[in-house]
């Protein structure tokens, strides 16, 4: 049983470290590798109606590191292992940009939800680090954490909702409409991801 009775109309994932190992500015679909139970995780929420998307803040383009059409090459190749997701939200500015959509800043959920025309107290975020989180509050969302070794210890303790793994992130959210979320189902210790 969840600790919500209500679950989400949409769910949002990060990309880095929560849905794909944490490859630090990849610019090469050959390295994406899904995170233990992310396969599993979408597709429960896609028998049960329940669109997902993407927020993923990629400094790498304004920093010069990445092409947009490289993180988008990255992208396809999530959506060919985990997808196809609903929507697509892309953040290219750096930290000094003064943007809205940046994570923690609630740009990405605001443009995610109105693309799929759902009210953001309505939506969650799941992600592996307080921006994450912080996106998903400003917006008026929910908000999962599911760790990894790179989140920051004051991350952990200021988040309301904190979860081992993917499955348990679902089981936090409510009771998925017609799927059994067992909260014990692949528990265990987070993959080991870097912050980007």
């Amino acid at each position: 049983m969840g600790t919500l009775t209500d679950f989400p109309s949409v769910v949002l994932f990060d990309r880095d470290g929560t849905l794909i190992e944490d490859v630090p500015y990849n610019d090469d679909p050959r390295r994406v590798r899904p995170m233990p139970h992310a396969a599993q995780v979408v597709a429960r929420l896609r028998e049960a109606g329940i669109p997902c998307a993407v927020v993923s803040n990629q400094s790498g383009i304004a920093r010069g590191l990445l092409t947009r059409n490289q993180v988008d090459a990255v992208n396809r190749r999530v959506d060919e292992l985990l997808g196809p997701f609903d929507a697509w939200m892309v953040c290219p500015h750096g930290p000094e940009d003064g943007c809205q959509c940046r994570k923690p800043a609630p740009g990405l959920v605001l443009q995610a939800c109105r693309q799929l025309g759902v009210d953001p107290a309505d939506a969650a975020v799941i992600g592996d680090i307080g921006a994450d989180l912080g996106a998903a509050a400003a917006a008026g969302a929910r908000g999962v954490l599911v760790p990894t070794p790179i989140t920051r210890r004051e991350e952990i303790a200021a988040a309301t909702l904190v979860a081992p793994d993917l499955p348990a992130a679902l089981a936090l959210l409510g009771d998925l409409p017609g799927i059994p979320v067992d909260m014990n189902e692949g528990a265990g210790n987070p993959s080991v991801g870097s912050r980007s």
